[in-house]
């Protein structure tokens, strides 16, 4: 009988995309979304590309008693992946209590139910929003914490927190806290992508969408940072590429090879890149000029970040694959997707 995993938040981008993966690798996935910020027919993606639909329920984490008829229905969860949370930086400097009550009341309602029905592992959707603007770069997971830019950044650094004390507190099982750079692209068959619902939080959707002409032009906010260009510096990692980590990560915990009852990994390619090399590469390689304009900084965003991910390659046994050009393909070739699944 094939290991069972939930997934919260799974028919979001990166929930979606590791469903895929945990289904290839052999789990049966139990997917819960709100329907937020996502649409159900993603799992008709995931069902195209696998060749099983995942169990999905409409629940909300918030919601603690429907989130524990899920766990009723669905014995013998082994581990949770924790996607389930609101994630855009400018958004949660507007409405900062949605972001806490989300966020936080989500992993609580999970921490709380997993030693009742016997949850071995717990993997927790992180950030590099928890470093701050590092004194040093690239970073490491040894990088001090610092203060958030931003109550989405505090989010994350909060539920760190509550992980870890929980943990100690002789929680009887284990978690892996991977935080993400800046996840980008799409799954190779166009089936699945981001879908951001109304105005693109992120890069890369506003990119495609101006591309597609669905945007008449792209902000980019600032270009009087301390880099080379004057725009900020990420570390744009494929999606896919990401989705892997989470599978090894479960895999790590469930099989009993965690050297520590909480363990944290930078998820990244280890290269940064501008935002105005970002779209310059988008333009060579799709062949399709973006009209962008340079607008003032937007509060919230940190400066320059990239991974040292030495230790997910070393430990985890995981390492980013796709490069730049192939995942911003990618992106561009789910636009296009969407834009004939629309005629």
């Amino acid at each position: 009988m094939a290991t069972r995993i939930l997934v919260t938040g799974g028919t979001g981008y990166i929930g979606s995309h590791t469903t895929v993966e945990l289904q290839q690798a052999g789990y049966e996935v139990v997917s819960i979304d709100n329907l937020s910020n996502s649409n159900i027919k993603v799992l008709d993606g995931i069902e195209a590309i696998t060749g099983v639909r995942p169990l999905f329920e409409q629940v909300d984490c918030t919601d603690m008693q429907a989130l524990k008829a899920v766990f009723e229905k669905y014995p013998g969860i082994k581990a949770i992946i924790n996607f389930a949370a609101s994630k855009a930086v400018g958004e949660s400097v507007q409405k900062p209590l949605l972001y806490y009550r989300n966020n936080l009341v989500t992993l609580l309602n999970l921490l709380d139910l997993m030693p009742r029905y016997g949850v071995e592992g717990f993997v927790f959707s992180s950030s590099c929003t928890v470093y701050g603007q590092p004194d040093h770069l690239p970073v490491n997971e040894d990088t001090p914490i610092k203060p958030a830019t931003s109550p989405y950044g505090n989010t994350k650094q909060i539920c760190e927190e509550i992980i870890n004390d929980a943990v100690h507190a002789e929680a009887p099982y284990k978690a892996v806290l991977l935080r993400y750079f800046n996840p980008i692209g799409a799954h190779p068959s166009a089936l699945i992508g981001e879908l951001p619902l109304g105005v693109p939080q992120n890069l890369i959707p506003f990119v495609t969408q101006t591309a597609a002409g669905i945007r008449p032009c792209l902000s980019v906010f600032g270009d009087d940072y301390n880099t080379p260009d004057g725009s900020c510096i990420r570390d744009y990692i494929h999606v896919v590429d990401l989705a892997k980590a989470h599978v090894a990560a479960v895999g790590r915990m469930l099989s009993g090879k965690s050297e520590k009852p909480v363990e944290v990994f930078n998820l990244g390619t280890g290269r940064g890149l501008s935002v105005l090399e970002v779209i310059d590469t988008f333009q060579k390689v799709t062949g399709v000029k973006l009209n962008y304009k340079i607008v003032g900084r937007r509060e919230g965003d940190i400066e320059q970040v990239w991974a040292d991910p030495t230790r997910a390659n070393q430990v985890l046994g995981w390492k980013a694959q796709s490069t730049v050009e192939e995942t911003l393909l990618s992106a561009w070739r789910w636009q296009q997707h969407l834009g004939e699944t629309k005629e």
